[in-house]
């Protein structure tokens, strides 16, 4: 049996047990091991793992991952995205589809504390959605828009998926946090003209709220939080940006700056802050085993030859890069549909890199421009995990959260056509760093 056949039955195997409900590491380590035992020996299948895991858990590079979880989880426990979320309405509110609206900002300021989608649809989830429901908001266009904000924080610093991209290609972490600022902040402001032309379309799904007076709105600018968050990012991002900071270093600046932001809003206990280590503890391991694990299936993939087959054959066919483009874009629509985010990178991710690569393109680029699908992904059904989670949160139908996402879906498909024809909007910032 040729490699390429034990590659390709190692693929179906993965996607079966998937479906059947393992989780995905357990899946890949298992199958890694299998894999590797069949084309090496059982001996150097478990040196393999071996290494895999030790080198993981005592990488340098995945060193930045615990301090943005920190820095997150912090900021949910604390209730900083209330105070968020209350400050930017006062600004926005009293426009029609403004609490729409408003939540993409807020979504986008809260990424900059927290790369979870699911954190952030949680925390600004229970918040923004009793709040738009009380005004009679359209529960197609409240959900929706939360599902589309919330995926914004994959795209701002810091990204959780940035980090995953960056560990299993080895791109620089920090040039990838950099390259989702000017992209994440597109697609912000075209979720925001989308909930616009929505509520023009149709006004009654967005009845218009009373106007705060500029008293109370500047009093909750200053108690809310949110200049002592922008305050925080800068000096995070922009140390990262000069290079004054390596990414593990500007994730420990941002720790400190939040916690220097709960201490003088008073938002964090000590029983908040045990919670908080708690959950980053839990959310680390996770994600260490995670990549531990795709380590394994990683070296058992390469060994099939598939990447580079696939690489091979792309290129020999001459097609332009657009079309190209547009092959992996679609592969990833159709699996985004039945595979979850971190599956879908780990999975595809060491067979498309190499092409992309092969073809002279940037592996910065290229990982901007998959975090927006893999954003899309999360909303698209069958299988759409923003979506499910605001199921649970706001008990509205499925079908209405569907329909909801359809113009937010329409909006990434832009901006993964914007990437496409000007993708200097991926590269411009990154490098302009020192380092």
């Amino acid at each position: 049996m040729s490699t390429i056949t034990i590659g390709i039955i190692g693929l179906i195997l993965f996607l079966v047990l998937l479906f059947s409900g393992i989780p995905v590491s357990f899946a890949m380590l298992f199958l890694g091991i299998m894999g590797l035992c069949v084309l090496r020996t059982p001996e150097a299948a478990f040196s393999m793992v071996n290494d895999s895991f030790t080198s993981t858990f005592t990488s340098y590079t995945t060193t930045v991952a615990p301090m943005f979880i920190l820095m997150g989880v912090i900021a949910g426990y604390s209730g900083v995205g209330a105070s968020l979320v209350e400050t930017i309405n006062k600004f926005i509110g009293h426009r029609r589809g403004g609490i729409a609206m408003s939540v993409q900002a807020v979504c986008a300021i809260f990424g900059a504390i927290c790369g979870s989608v699911p954190a952030t649809l949680a925390t600004i989830g229970k918040i923004a959605y009793p709040e738009m429901k009380k005004r009679n908001y359209d529960d197609r266009l409240s959900t929706g828009a939360i599902c589309a904000g919330s995926t914004l924080c994959i795209l701002i610093p810091p990204s959780l998926t940035f980090i995953i991209y960056g560990m299993v290609t080895e791109e620089s972490v920090g040039k990838l946090f950099i390259s989702g600022i000017v992209t994440g902040v597109i697609l912000m402001v075209l979720y925001m003209i989308a909930v616009f032309i929505w509520c023009r379309i149709s006004p009654t799904i967005s009845p218009v709220s009373e106007r705060t007076a500029w008293k109370y709105r500047f009093k909750s600018l200053l108690n809310g939080g949110l200049i002592q968050i922008i305050i925080v990012f800068i000096i995070a991002m922009g140390g990262l940006f000069i290079g004054f900071f390596t990414p593990t270093e500007a994730g420990a600046v941002g720790v400190a700056g939040i916690m220097i932001v709960t201490i003088i809003t008073k938002s964090l206990d000590f029983k908040k802050f045990a919670e908080s280590l708690r959950e980053t503890i839990r959310l680390t391991v996770m994600i260490y085993f995670l990549l531990a694990t795709a380590s394994v299936y990683g070296k058992f993939f390469s060994f099939t030859r598939i990447p580079y087959v696939i690489s091979d054959w792309v290129v020999s066919m001459n097609l332009s890069v657009v079309v190209i483009m547009l092959m992996i874009t679609l592969i990833y629509l159709i699996l985004g549909m039945l595979i979850d985010a971190q599956a879908l990178i780990l999975l595809t991710i060491p067979i498309f890199y190499p092409v992309v690569i092969e073809m002279g393109l940037s592996g910065l680029w290229f990982g901007t421009y998959i975090v927006v699908v893999v954003g899309m992904a999360l909303m698209t059904p069958p299988v759409a995990v923003a979506t499910y989670i605001m199921q649970g949160l706001s008990g509205v139908k499925l079908q209405k959260i569907f329909v909801g996402v359809i113009p937010f879906i329409i909006c990434d498909l832009v901006m993964m056509v914007l990437l496409i024809l000007f993708p200097s909007i991926a590269t411009w910032l990154p490098g302009l760093m020192t380092r």
